[in-house]
């Protein structure tokens, strides 16, 4: 009888908390008081990194929100998103935490800030080998990136997402695997797959 080496990962994050971490409010300049369903403390916590965003029913088109706190392997990071009108506004950096928004401005108007769809979901924190996936459909096709090291690192594999609902894949990954030398991480948007497990040594 032969053994095998071979574990598994399942990633299946939370859906967007538009006010996680700003409920509802119309603050004034400065830093705004962190409060939500995320935040323990000071701090707001994401249950994998995924980006911020920014939601007002108001114009707020010449406001600015600074956020600070820590990627997806626990280095500082900024990112600063500019308000829209009537809409929400989405960062495109992974946050792990989130530890301050400073706004410029009064709001004009009642707005939120959370957690987005688009995540980076850490499969392991070392050297690997992906042997295969099993993904699970939403009703939206998309791509799927699983990358090396950090969240924009390099490619190392991509795959099409069905748009067909609660359907599931399992793609071949071919000969001995696909070899991550410093940690792997899998991109997408929460509207384009539900859930998968990875399976790596």
């Amino acid at each position: 009888m032969s053994s095998s080496d071979v574990i598994s990962t399942f990633i299946n994050p939370d859906v967007a908390d538009p006010n996680g971490l700003f409920t509802s409010g119309n603050p004034n300049a400065g830093a705004l008081t962190l409060a939500g369903a995320l935040v323990a403390g000071t701090v707001g916590t994401m249950d994998v990194p995924r980006n911020v965003t920014v939601t007002s029913g108001a114009n707020i088109q010449t406001r600015t929100f600074a956020f600070t706190g820590t990627d997806e392997l626990g280095n500082a990071q900024t990112e600063t998103l500019t308000g829209v009108n009537n809409n929400t506004v989405v960062g495109t950096k992974s946050f792990k935490t989130v530890t301050g928004i400073v706004a410029t401005g009064a709001a004009g108007g009642n707005m939120t800030v959370g957690s987005g769809t688009a995540v980076a979901a850490p499969m392991y924190g070392g050297r690997m080998r992906l042997r295969g996936i099993y993904a699970v459909n939403t009703a939206n096709a998309g791509i799927i990136t699983f990358r090396e090291v950090s969240a924009t690192g390099a490619i190392k594999m991509q795959f099409g997402t069905l748009g067909s609902a609660t359907t599931s894949e399992y793609p071949d990954v071919p000969d001995d695997g696909i070899l991550f030398r410093e940690r792997g991480f899998v991109t997408y948007d929460l509207a384009q797959m539900s859930n998968l497990t990875v399976f790596f040594n």
